[in-house]
C-alpha cells in the first residue's frame, strides 16, 4: 500500500476560513471514529495534514487578531511535535521487528519468533502511554482558532491511538494473528509472510502520514512564533 499525499477540498480555495476548517474536522472525526482499518487511519492522517495546512494559512493572515490568545498553543504544538517524532521512531522499530519476524518464521525458529512478537507487543504498549501525556484542553476559552487547534489535536491523538490498537491486534490475538498458524503448519509460513509484508507496508504508510503531519505542525509553530513576536 503506497502512501500518496492528495489534496482535499479544503486547500482548493484561495484562502481557507475557520468555518471550512471546522467542517473538515467534523467530517474527519465522523469518518474515522468507527473505522476498523489501518488504511482509513492512514487516509485520516493525510486529511488531517491538509486541515493543518488550512489552519496554518489562517493563523498567518495579516488580519488575524488572535495574538496572545494563542500563547498557550506553543507548548501544545511542541507536545505534538514530540509525539510525532516518537511515533515515527516507534513505527520504524515496528517495521524492523516485522522484518526480523519474517526471517525467524522462514527459518522455523519458534523461540526467535515468539521473542519478536513480544517485542512488538511492548512497542504498542509503549506507544499508548505517550497518547495519555498529550494535552487536549483548550488553552484559551472563547477563541475559535484555539478550539479548532484543540479539536485537531484530539483527532490526531485518536487516529494514532486507533492505529496502534489495530496494529496490536494483527499479531497478538492467539488464534487469529498473522503468525499463529505458522507455528503449527509449515505450509502456512508463505501465506503468513505475505500478510506480514502487507503489515510492514501499512506501518510504513502510517510512518509517512505522521511525517507529513510533522512538517505541517512545524509550519504552524513558525506562524505562532511570528504572531507572538510581532
Amino acid at each position: 500500500m503506497a502512501f500518496h499525499l492528495r489534496s482535499i477540498s479544503l486547500p482548493s480555495r484561495p484562502q481557507a476560513n475557520e468555518a471550512e476548517v471546522e467542517q473538515e474536522l467534523l467530517s474527519l472525526g465522523a469518518s474515522t471514529s468507527s473505522s476498523t482499518t489501518i488504511s482509513t487511519m492512514c487516509d485520516g492522517l493525510r486529511r488531517l495534514g491538509d486541515i493543518y495546512s488550512g489552519i496554518e494559512e489562517i493563523v498567518g493572515l495579516p488580519s488575524n487578531q488572535v495574538g496572545k490568545m494563542l500563547d498557550g498553543e506553543m507548548e501544545c504544538s511542541l507536545e505534538l511535535l514530540d509525539l510525532c517524532s516518537t511515533m515515527q521512531e516507534i513505527f520504524m522499530e515496528m517495521k524492523a521487528i516485522i522484518q526480523e519476524l519474517q526471517v525467524a518464521l522462514r527459518k522455523g525458529d519458534d523461540a526467535a519468533s515468539q521473542a519478536k512478537i513480544q517485542s512488538y507487543s511492548r512497542l504498542t504498549k509503549k506507544a499508548k502511554k505517550h497518547f495519555k501525556k498529550t494535552t487536549n484542553k483548550a488553552t484559551s476559552a472563547g477563541c475559535r482558532m484555539v478550539m479548532l487547534l484543540t479539536k485537531a489535536r484530539e483527532i490526531y491523538v485518536s487516529l494514532l491511538d486507533s492505529s496502534v490498537h489495530l496494529l496490536s491486534k494483527k499479531i497478538n490475538m492467539p488464534k487469529q494473528s498473522l503468525v499463529s498458524k505458522a507455528f503449527h503448519k509449515k505450509k502456512a509460513v508463505v501465506c503468513k509472510e505475505e500478510q506480514l509484508q502487507a503489515l510492514e507496508c501499512s506501518i510504513g504508510d502510517l510512518e509517512n502520514g505522521v511525517g507529513h503531519l510533522f512538517r505541517q505542525l512545524v509550519q504552524i509553530r513558525v506562524s505562532l512564533l511570528n504572531i507572538l513576536s510581532s
